[in-house]
Order: structure tokens, then C-alpha cells, then sequence
């Protein structure tokens, strides 16, 4: 039987097309394979008497490393509310997660990367990093060389009292490296936290089974760098010290904190 040249062309198509498709779907999964992995997202999470500006700095370098990046506004009403609220934002993300606490955010990221299993990293800048049990300002005052009990001022809302940070100590307590000019804004406008949350116990900490960095300033009147040594040691987390730093750390040395965000990012790939 003679087979008409239009037939015969389009076997001579489906033939080929098998063919290609075949291949294509040999290949695929050797592709897939050389895919990099997924960035993480770095989750930065400010403290008390501060707000999500304090990360600027930070945020442009690990943008510019092409890393997402959320810095949300904590709310600093109570330890469990703040950590839930973070966690919720943590809900979010598709992919890993760095999470980033300064000061206080040490305590929520603490409790918020609990039931998370695509947070693979936590890391403590200048921050609390308590017990379950545990609460800040007992931190804060085991340990000596702190100035933040003594410096604090109380103004009452309703249905609590917030601390903040006498204006005239704040330089020397918070941010002791940074201009003058600057300090004054920053007094001006910190955020103050609830002292009822921030004598909040803490609860199951993370940090038992996610691993953890920490960036410790030497010359921390806030949170004492005694007492962040004590708990990165306690939590096995990997350290590096920045001498002569203040408690914003993340704003006169941006790139040591930089650098250890980005060592938990390549240690947990």
C-alpha cells in the first residue's frame, strides 16, 4: 500500500516530537537537580525603645545580597502577644526563614520560631535570649554593669505602664557610639514597651533545637555583655564580639551583623 507524503510527513512529526519529549523528560530531573536553593527570608525583629528603622542599614546590604527581607513592627505590649504576632508573620513566608532579634526581639524571636519548622536559624544581635521561666529585666539586673533599670521612666496607659528611657541617659545607655544628633531623635521617638510584658516569663525557648549566632557589644549598657555571653554559651550558639560597640550594634557596625546573618544563612543551606 502507498503511503500518501502527508502521512508520511506527519509520522515523521510524532516520531519526532516522541522523541524530544522523551529526552526532554530523561534530562528534567538532572536539571532540577542544578537549581540553587531558594534564599532565605531574613525576618528582622526590632526591640524596645526602637523601632524597624534601626534596621536600615542591615536591610540595604542584605537586599543588595538579593535576599528577601521583612522587618515588621513589633508590638511591645506583652511577650506572648509580640511572639504570636511574629510567628503569624512567619505564617506567611514560603521558603526558610532566618529570624533576626535585637535586644527584646531576642526574647519574641525566641518564642515565635517554635512550631516553625522552616525557620532554620536564629540569630541574637545585642539581645535577650531567655529561659523558659525567665524574663528580661531579671536578665538585666543579675548581671552587673547594666544601666537600663536605673535609667527607665514610667508613663501609665490604660490598662498598663510603659517603660522608656530617660532622655537625658539615653545616649549613654543605648546608643553611646552613635552622634549626638542622632541619640537626641532617637529619644525623642523610641517606642516604649509595657512593663508588665517585659517582666513577662518566657516560655519553651527555641534556641534548645534551632541553631543560633549571636552579635555581642562589648560595650553594652542595656543588656550587659556578661549576661549575653552567659546565654549564648547556654543556647551553643556561635559568637562574635564587637569591641567597644553600643547597644545598636546593628546601626554603628552594620557589617559584623551582616556578616553573622549571612554565616546562619550559608550554615543552614
Amino acid at each position: 500500500m502507498t503511503v500518501h507524503p502527508r502521512h508520511r510527513a506527519l509520522s515523521l512529526l510524532i516520531a519526532a516530537l516522541t522523541l524530544v519529549l522523551g529526552l526532554t523528560a530523561a534530562v528534567a530531573p538532572a536539571s532540577a537537580t542544578r537549581t540553587p536553593p531558594a534564599k532565605p527570608t531574613i525576618v528582622l525583629v526590632h526591640g524596645v525603645f526602637a523601632d524597624a528603622s534601626g534596621w536600615n542599614a542591615t536591610i540595604t546590604a542584605l537586599q543588595a545580597a538579593g535576599f528577601p527581607v521583612i522587618a515588621p513592627a513589633n508590638p511591645l505590649r506583652d511577650l506572648t502577644s509580640d511572639a504570636e504576632y511574629i510567628s503569624s508573620v512567619v505564617d506567611t513566608i514560603t521558603g526558610p526563614v532566618i529570624l533576626v532579634g535585637h535586644s527584646y526581639g531576642g526574647a519574641v524571636i525566641t518564642n515565635a520560631a517554635r512550631g516553625h519548622a522552616n525557620v532554620k536559624a536564629l540569630v541574637y544581635v545585642a539581645a535577650f535570649a531567655p529561659d523558659e521561666g525567665e524574663n528580661i529585666l531579671q536578665i538585666a539586673d543579675s548581671y552587673p554593669g547594666g544601666k537600663l533599670s536605673s535609667s527607665l521612666l514610667t508613663r501609665p496607659f490604660p490598662g498598663g505602664v510603659d517603660g522608656y528611657i530617660d532622655p537625658a541617659k539615653f545616649r549613654e545607655v543605648f546608643a553611646a557610639d552613635l552622634p549626638a544628633s542622632v541619640t537626641r531623635l532617637m529619644a525623642a521617638t523610641q517606642r516604649p514597651g509595657s512593663l508588665g510584658g517585659l517582666s513577662m516569663a518566657s516560655g519553651v525557648p527555641a534556641w534548645k533545637t534551632v541553631p543560633s549566632w549571636f552579635v555581642i557589644p562589648t560595650a553594652d549598657y542595656a543588656i550587659p555583655p556578661a549576661a549575653q555571653r552567659f546565654m549564648a554559651q547556654r543556647a551553643g550558639g556561635k559568637v562574635t564580639e564587637v569591641k567597644g560597640a553600643s547597644h545598636v550594634v546593628m546601626q554603628s557596625r552594620p557589617d559584623t551583623v551582616v556578616k553573622q546573618i549571612l554565616a546562619a544563612c550559608t550554615a543552614t543551606r
